[in-house]
């Protein structure tokens, strides 16, 4: 041991980042050194080459856990984390005192346990734990500080073995049955499945079309609107009476509904036409809405993604860089419990802000609901300290704004009064028609003055508003109309949505779910349109694999019990190593499970689906992607999908023009007066595109059609110039450098002095002109995903240059 350096830091505290590093040393004195671990510092081996010498050639190895030997893991440093841990190793033999700070859940308590094998320490060891990282919360960590939980440290590594051994023991045979590089994961592919299913719904789906009449009527010179909801005593039909399989109305309901047909409510507005509407009943009722609960995890991943569109991973992401930099209180609990300074912090700038009228008598009070496998309970997401710091005063822009003020608002209004609201239905006739028209008038806006949350699918119509009116009244047809409707498919998830089932269901935790709906991103099971969750063919095909033979694996009670048996560990009451044994070498364990089953499964088979109503027809998963087949004399005939296409948006008109692309060829569109060339109007896997040239010939230019353009619809001068790119656009007026215009992976876009620009949906390559391109320029950068490059505060200006 290296001798310690007289008057040096005795106390060495670690955390997980260096964000949080450096926000901590603010608070401790010199006698401290705060370092950052970086993360993990030990794991399973990633790949063969992460294995230590000396087991390679042990039949475990490869899968990292001695199933043979109570489950032993073999942990490994990543080659990224080693000079971390030399680095840790030096300051420990500086130090008089080791503090283990990282966060108090179980990674956290994992990774401080890691930290103490690594680091043998030969001095004190505390472990100190805070939910916010403020002074008070530092200082108070500091004087009561506690042992490692072991049985934390149990739950978070059987979790890790578990994944690994679900993982490792099916990803094998999806790659021998199916397609190399695909993977079958816990939780993973329950997610799959559930999106799969409502892709699987919507292919059942069958549109039915059905009318109705509305009405605009004025009263006081207040116009509003109503619509016909019953006539000859008849309901009229509408949306929710569809079954939305089959497209007919319900059975149960067929007798006591009317399926009006453009004809009928055309003949029905005919026979009212001109005349009045007179109100038959009025019906007041006061309603009353209670403010939410604080956040969650989960809850606050489900509002950012309905109010702002944010993946899950973005959430948490910008909740970490609130958390580290001591604003927000620790983002990863299920507990909705207010702390008593969080409780006072936010009842006194309820008062301050709002006055006495928006509060209530006393502290509100929310007990955990249930969900299914609560995990350790922090408190709720919420600003961090004793005193609250109003949106506009945190010095934050961009993300972590909103984020910031999203969390605040639902603190202040969850320690708020009562919404009060008039509801109003209203009933007006005429002969054998009878309209409804309802409305609901905001009293006392109570939590609402500060804080709604979002919902999917959330009409308006409920908010509309309506004149005074009594029965007996006349009102005055303004404009009378037909209105034409068809049933929509079973929507897709959203990553809200999907978040709320998971959760509701029992399948994973709140602090896994962001890392859930990347990996189904990033291994090609899902795609995002817009905010909707599209399943590949790949996603359709493993999800059928594993439900005919693994169904245990993506079954959600047999996926929640698991969940429920890591909790139990945590809490101390199962023992890890006869768990693990029971699930894996059981007689009805994953590893007998997968020696039987492999030898039933066939490969040709098992790497293709047949789709509802598209029975002539087999979609496969290749090497090179999803392809469909048909049998033409004989002989099986197969083509590229492209990934643009979902499996729900197919039809044999589709899928026959691919097919008969591939066999016949395409006609030339037109010939480049320049080349002599031809061009051509294709689809590929990656979807259509324009070609200059044969495809035989070495490298054909091609050049990807934008997706607001259908194929069929192109013209010869967007044809021309989708070929001519990159076009050179002009001379950027202050650089004096070229300004180019081109399309890439990721949509058309602008290059400047090696700068590339996303052009924006809103524009038309096609319309794109130098004095458009400059004015994108101009704007501030985007990151991935469209987010704007957001600075988490300004901290003024240089004290040397002057320059912020």
């Amino acid at each position: 041991m290296t001798k310690k350096a007289a008057g040096s830091a005795r106390k060495l505290v670690i955390v997980e980042s260096p964000t949080k590093a450096k926000t901590i040393r603010k608070f401790l004195g010199k006698n401290f050194m705060v370092e950052s671990c970086m993360g993990h510092v030990r794991d399973l081996p990633q790949s063969a080459k992460d294995i230590p010498e000396k087991y390679k050639k042990q039949a475990w190895a490869k899968l990292g856990v001695n199933t043979e030997k109570d489950f032993e893991p073999l942990y490994c440093i990543p080659n990224n984390k080693k000079k971390v841990v030399s680095q840790l190793r030096d300051l420990i033999d500086k130090a008089d005192e080791l503090y283990l700070a990282t966060d108090e859940d179980r990674e956290g308590e994992s990774i401080s346990w890691h930290l103490l094998q690594l680091l043998k320490p030969k001095v004190p060891v505390k472990r100190m734990v805070f939910h916010e990282i403020t002074e008070d919360a530092i200082k108070d960590a500091l004087e009561n500080p506690r042992k490692i939980d072991d049985n934390l440290v149990h739950a978070q590594e059987a979790r890790r073995i578990l994944d690994r051994l679900v993982g490792y023991t099916l990803s094998p045979i999806i790659w021998k049955k199916i397609a190399f590089g695909l993977s079958a994961g816990r939780v993973q592919s329950v997610a799959v499945k559930l999106i799969s299913e409502r892709e699987a719904l919507r292919l059942k789906f069958r549109k039915a079309e059905y009318c109705g009449l509305q009405a605009l009527g004025e009263k006081d010179k207040q116009e509003f609107l109503s619509k016909l909801s019953i006539y000859k005593d008849k309901k009229i039909a509408t949306g929710k009476d569809f079954d939305s399989e089959t497209g007919e109305l319900i059975k149960n309901k067929k007798s006591d509904l009317l399926q009006l047909s453009k004809k009928e409510a055309q003949k029905i507005l005919d026979e009212i036409k001109g005349k009045k509407l007179v109100v038959e009943s009025v019906e007041d009722r006061p309603i009353s809405r209670s403010p939410y609960a604080p956040f969650i995890t989960s809850t606050l991943q489900q509002d950012a993604s309905r109010k702002f569109g944010w993946t899950a991973r973005n959430t948490m992401r910008t909740a970490q860089t609130l958390y580290e930099n001591g604003l927000i209180t620790y983002m990863r609990t299920d507990s909705t419990v207010l702390s008593a300074q969080a409780l006072k912090a936010a009842r006194a700038q309820v008062k301050e802000l709002y006055g006495d009228k928006y509060l209530p008598s006393g502290p509100r009070s929310y007990e955990k609901k249930k969900v299914k496998g609560a995990q350790e309970a922090h408190e709720a997401i919420r600003p961090a300290g004793n005193n609250f710091k109003i949106p506009k005063e945190t010095g934050l822009s961009g993300d972590p704004y909103k984020l910031y003020e999203l969390i605040w608002m639902r603190t202040l209004a969850s320690q708020m009064v009562d919404s009060r609201q008039r509801q109003t239905q209203v009933r007006l006739g005429h002969g054998n028609a009878t309209f409804s028209a309802s409305g609901t008038v905001i009293e006392f806006p109570g939590f609402l003055k500060v804080y709604e949350e979002s919902q999917d699918d959330v009409s308006d119509e409920e908010n509309s508003q309506l004149p005074a009116l009594k029965k007996g009244d006349s009102i005055t047809v303004r404009k009378l109309e037909v209105t034409e409707h068809e049933t929509k498919p079973p929507s897709r998830f959203t990553e809200a949505g999907l978040i709320q089932v998971m959760e509701k269901e029992g399948i994973g935790r709140p602090s896994t779910y962001a890392a859930i709906l990347g990996t189904i991103q990033d291994r090609g099971y899902v795609t995002k349109q817009g905010n909707t969750l599209k399943p590949t063919f790949t996603a359709m095909i493993v999800s059928q694999l594993l439900e005919k033979y693994f169904p245990e694996y993506v079954d959600l009670g047999f996926t929640s019990a698991m969940e429920n048996s890591l909790d139990e560990i945590a809490s101390g009451d199962l023992e890890s190593v006869k768990y693990l044994k029971d699930v894996y070498l059981g007689k009805n364990g994953l590893k007998k499970l997968v020696e039987t089953q492999d030898k039933k499964i066939d490969p040709d088979e098992a790497r293709a689906i047949r789709l509802f109503g598209l029975d002539e027809f087999v979609f496969k998963v290749g090497r090179y992607g999803a392809y469909v087949c048909r049998k033409e004399k004989g002989e099986e005939i197969c083509a590229s999908i492209p990934e643009t296409h979902a499996p729900s948006e197919l039809n044999a008109d589709i899928i026959n023009k691919l097919i008969d692309q591939k066999i016949k060829g395409a006609d030339a569109f037109a010939t480049d007066p320049k080349t002599k060339k031809k061009i051509y109007v294709l689809t590929g896997r990656y979807g259509p595109y324009v070609q200059l040239g044969e495809s035989d010939e070495e490298k054909p230019k091609r050049v990807s059609i934008p997706p607001t353009i259908q194929p069929e619809n192109i013209t010869l001068n967007q044809v021309m110039t989708l070929i001519s790119l990159p076009a050179t656009l002009g001379t950027h007026p202050k650089t004096k450098k070229e300004i180019k215009m081109s399309i890439g992976r990721f949509g058309p876009y602008i290059l400047h002095d090696g700068e590339f620009r996303s052009i924006p949906k809103t524009d038309s390559i096609f319309d794109m002109d130098l004095k458009r391109a400059v004015e994108i320029l101009a704007e501030p950068k985007k990151g991935r995903g469209g987010r704007k490059s957001s600075v988490l505060k300004e901290l003024g200006k240089h004290p040397d240059n002057n320059e912020k």
